[in-house]
């Protein structure tokens, strides 16, 4: 019967059966932890079951795919409108992040009224504890006399946030003490952000302010309209940090002895690498504009995919609450959307973790605690 069945083709289902009798059910979840083979054999199997549809079926299809292109083009539209209105709003924040920053770095001093704000967390301490605080208060007042504004500001928000502090060397730190503010300009055509890093004199390098630019696109690829997920970023450019005599934290020397073949005679040479560090963040690799997507290398990839998520982080999240993740507030938020999504992910069925060896995805753990 088997034989009849595959010389007519008349019956894919019973083909389909024979391959889940082959693989199994535990072989068929084997398969799914590689995606790309799964993927592949997925949408194998899709297109033969189209494949086998009278030709007016695919003839309905094929119209459906118009009016779902005509559908994506609007959605498009929409998000740059949305795009667009992000950055009309965007501009009546900016004075509230001006005002901001002048507390920050004590150019202006909050008055009693606008400093009004309950203590929550010392709401609740013991009577006891509460007067050694405001003995200790006082004595820190008294130290802090002459000192303006909140110290550290920037580099205690880039110690709490994950993302940020995993790309701060100990070499970088005396230069982010000099980070007064961080600043985001939206526009609106061509779609682009740029992230503004301000910073005090300092005897690392003579800039006061480093950028970085985020080009967007908001158009459905010609060969791949329907992967169209909104406006994604697809190139950055970063600025020439001039940097004073050896004071380059992003390069280092290292010694190196060679031996000559047939001479024996042993020298040293000196050469100078990359050095890691939070600066190499305003040298972004690039990429030719008349690269194909395919054609670029995997890790090359990878690290621009990561560049465009920081950017994006710092724009959305880190700008406009910079006062919650420098309390620390802002990255308890983070943590408890992610035990939530968690949670939904173990109502939905079989745990996952037993699968993949219990392994967590760390992408979006983006705070520490403080």
């Amino acid at each position: 019967m088997a034989t009849e069945h595959e010389q007519s083709g008349d019956c894919p289902d019973d083909v389909e059966s024979v391959e889940e009798e082959e693989i199994g059910p535990e072989g068929a979840r084997h398969i799914e932890n590689f995606p790309n083979v799964y993927a592949a054999l997925q949408s194998q199997r899709n297109a033969e079951m189209l494949a086998l549809l009278p030709a007016s079926v695919k003839r309905r299809i094929k119209a459906l795919k118009k009016i779902q292109l005509d559908a994506t083009n609007i959605e498009a539209k929409f998000f740059k409108e949305v795009h667009d209105l992000e950055c009309k709003y965007h501009k009546l924040y900016v004075p509230l992040y001006e005002k901001r920053n002048t507390i920050v770095n004590g150019a202006y001093e909050p008055t009693d009224d606008e400093s009004q704000w309950p203590s929550d967390d010392e709401a609740d301490l013991p009577e006891a504890i509460k007067e050694k605080v405001k003995l200790d208060d006082s004595k820190k007042e008294a130290e802090a006399k002459d000192e303006k504004g909140i110290p550290d500001f920037w580099l205690t928000i880039f110690r709490n946030v994950s993302l940020l502090s995993e790309m701060v060397q100990n070499h970088d730190v005396p230069i982010l003490k000099h980070l007064t503010d961080i600043k985001t300009i939206c526009k609106e055509d061509p779609m682009k952000f740029i992230l503004e890093f301000h910073f005090s004199p300092n005897e690392y390098f003579t800039n006061t302010v480093l950028t970085k630019e985020y080009e967007m696109k908001c158009v459905p690829e010609e060969d791949d309209p329907f992967s169209f997920e909104g406006p994604e970023i697809f190139k950055c450019t970063g600025c020439t940090v001039n940097w004073n005599k050896g004071k380059n934290v992003t390069v280092k020397t290292v010694k190196k002895k060679q031996k000559h073949k047939s001479r024996g005679v042993i020298r040293t040479v000196t050469k100078t690498v990359q050095n890691d560090s939070f600066f190499n963040f305003f040298s972004p690799p690039t990429i030719p504009d008349d690269t194909k997507e395919e054609d670029v290398d995997e890790d090359l990839r990878n690290l621009l995919t990561t560049d465009f998520e920081i950017g994006h982080y710092i724009r959305e999240r880190i700008v406009p609450r910079a006062v919650l993740f420098f309390t620390g507030e802002g990255c308890e938020d983070e943590e408890f959307e992610e035990e939530e999504e968690e949670d939904d992910e173990d109502d939905d069925g079989d745990s996952d973790d037993k699968e993949t060896g219990g392994k967590v995805n760390n992408k979006d753990q983006n705070c520490k605690q403080q």
